[in-house]
């Protein structure tokens, strides 16, 4: 008896390694064996598009902290999490947001965080809203609390190649106050989350709607930011 259950023990390890390789999961970006999100290279490629100092847009009356500039494996990344149907790519990428921005002097201020709404029949369409899930992974690694203070009443078009003006446009009236602040207006300031940060015309309607209500607004928090002009240091 004693000699089977050493043979059982001896052949733990050789029963763990054999799980683990059939645990593992493909890497969202090159489909390597990976216990993770990424693989080890994919990781180091996605921190290679991280801004050294994310802060550097926080200014002005609309700032905004952006964690890495919306290029290659990055930018990829967000492309398979929203249109081909990989939710689970929101938290990483919320984590390393909220580590970053944890680093900072900002984190010290009380918080609640709102993240930016999709319509309706675009979340159903898309299964999922990723600011949101962000945001849920923003919200656990920084212990702020989560409020869905908006929703957007107004089904818009998509903005690419559209002016500013245009964007401008397109996003007239198309927020309204959640149903969290219906209930509950919130006594300390918002932080916004996107996965995305471009001209700023939709933090900007949000923002103008949430002020509309006497809601102060911090500013937003994004995955991502076109890098459009050499990284101050």
């Amino acid at each position: 008896m004693w000699g089977i259950l050493r043979e059982d023990v001896r052949s733990l390890p050789m029963l763990q390694n054999f799980l683990s390789f059939f645990l593992h999961s493909a890497c969202s970006l090159c489909g390597r064996s990976t216990a993770g999100a990424f693989c080890p290279t994919c990781e180091k490629q996605l921190k290679a598009c991280q801004f050294a100092n994310p802060t550097q847009f926080w200014q002005g009356s609309s700032p905004f902290f952006a964690w890495g500039a919306y290029r290659d494996g990055l930018k990829q990344t967000i492309t398979h999490l929203k249109y081909d149907n990989q939710p689970q790519l929101a938290h990483p990428l919320g984590q390393w947001l909220a580590q970053s921005w944890l680093e900072t002097d900002l984190s010290r201020s009380k918080t609640i965080v709102v993240p930016i709404p999709l319509h309706p029949d675009k979340q159903q369409q898309r299964g999922f809203n990723q600011a949101e899930l962000i945001a849920q992974s923003f919200c656990e690694f920084t212990g702020y609390p989560l409020r869905h203070g908006l929703e957007r009443v107004r089904s818009t078009e998509a903005m690419f190649g559209l002016s500013a003006d245009q964007r401008a446009a397109n996003l007239s009236q198309a927020f309204d106050l959640g149903k969290h602040f219906r209930r509950d207006r919130p006594s300390h300031p918002v932080l916004l989350i996107d996965d995305i940060y471009t001209t700023g015309a939709t933090i900007k309607a949000a923002t103008q709607t949430l002020h509309r209500y006497g809601i102060r607004v911090r500013g937003v928090a994004v995955v991502a930011k076109p890098q459009l002009w050499k990284e101050k240091g």
